[in-house]
């Protein structure tokens, strides 16, 4: 099958509809195999999944550098790259926290330590870092990243947002208006947050993890119509919610990146059942979900073997029958002004 792909009127790029999300190739809780992991990025890349978003902050380094190693051997003119600023790497010197990043959730990572800074010159050290972990000479989309309360908490995130506004964000506007960079906007997971950064800033893209999901569609109150009404193309990551969405409602099963309370179970238990009536998957339907908006251009999974890409691509070519989004509607699963996918 052909990826189908977005084409951004603010920008000219063109988005695939299935990106590739590099937090799990920074060996996020388990350690991957090298060789796999550049192989998981060559088979997107090959199946046409070309938006690839990655971040200093993934494996302190790792995820960028393996992606890289994948472009040397693909080409990077058959991808757009997206990576992230607000952080900044030193080297670790015996130092085995994470700093500023505030979780430690990286195993056998590269020996450096991020700490947050959304100046100017931080921003334009973040994306130096970044072009030269990834061995090009240019990325086409730079994303200002977890300036929300979930990273910060909500006694910081408005002096945070003051120093992004202040700092990064004309860092990224001046590489833009040279064309350094094609498109420049946020990474975060609060979509209250995504909706302040769109009404303060001329942002071309937003990629909100987590806050638009069969489990959650609160970013349908505020942000998904301004992102819509200004032409902003979200890329929609976290769309299994940390896990649960993808292993259904299984012992262990992860939510918001902590064991799923037992209404959250319930809950997707209610959701795989109606899923199951119309024979889909749980993880098809929630990865094709979001796509339903007008102004999401991408849903980004991770992915970390080339059986975990294809599983992904298949499912992107699987019919879900609209009867499905009808009897999620009708039991009270899915909110009733939810765009469904055609």
């Amino acid at each position: 099958m052909a990826i189908d792909l977005f084409r951004h009127p603010r920008t000219g790029l063109s988005l695939s509809r299935l990106g590739f999300g590099g937090a799990p190739l920074g060996n996020l809780n388990r350690r991957l195999d090298d060789a796999e992991a550049v192989a998981a990025v060559t088979a997107a890349i090959d199946a046409g999944a070309s938006l690839l978003d990655t971040s200093p902050l993934y494996g302190q380094g790792l995820s960028a550098a393996r992606i890289g190693t994948a472009l040397r051997r693909t080409g990077r003119d058959r991808v757009v790259l997206s990576t992230k600023v607000g952080r900044i790497l030193e080297p670790a010197r015996g130092d085995a926290g994470l700093g500023g990043s505030g979780r430690a959730r990286y195993v056998d990572a590269l020996p450096f330590v991020p700490r947050f800074d959304y100046s100017y010159d931080g921003a334009m050290r973040s994306l130096e870092q970044s072009l030269l972990l990834l061995g090009t000479d240019r990325v086409d989309i730079v994303l200002i990243h977890d300036v929300d309360g979930w990273t910060h908490g909500a006694e910081a995130v408005d002096a945070r947002f003051a120093e992004a506004m202040d700092g990064a964000y004309p860092a990224l506007e001046r590489l833009r208006s040279e064309g350094v960079i094609r498109a420049i906007g946020v990474g975060l997971n609060e979509a209250a947050m995504a909706a302040r950064f769109a009404r303060a800033g001329d942002i071309d893209a937003v990629l909100l993890a987590g806050r638009y999901s069969l489990l959650e569609q609160g970013a349908l109150d505020d942000f998904l119509p301004l992102a819509d009404d200004k032409g902003i193309a979200v890329l929609m990551g976290g769309v299994f919610n940390s896990g649960v969405l993808a292993t259904g409602p299984v012992e262990g099963a992860l939510y918001n990146y902590r064991p799923a309370p037992p209404d959250i179970l319930e809950r997707v238990g209610r959701i795989e059942a109606v899923c199951r009536r119309h024979g889909t998957p749980l993880a098809v339907a929630a990865a094709r979900f979001p796509l339903g908006h007008p102004a999401v251009a991408s849903v980004v999974l991770g992915m970390v073997t080339p059986a975990e890409v294809a599983r992904n691509v298949a499912a992107f070519d699987t019919a879900v029958p609209a009867a499905l989004w009808s009897e999620l509607v009708a039991e009270g699963l899915l909110r009733p002004d939810a765009p469904i996918p055609g």
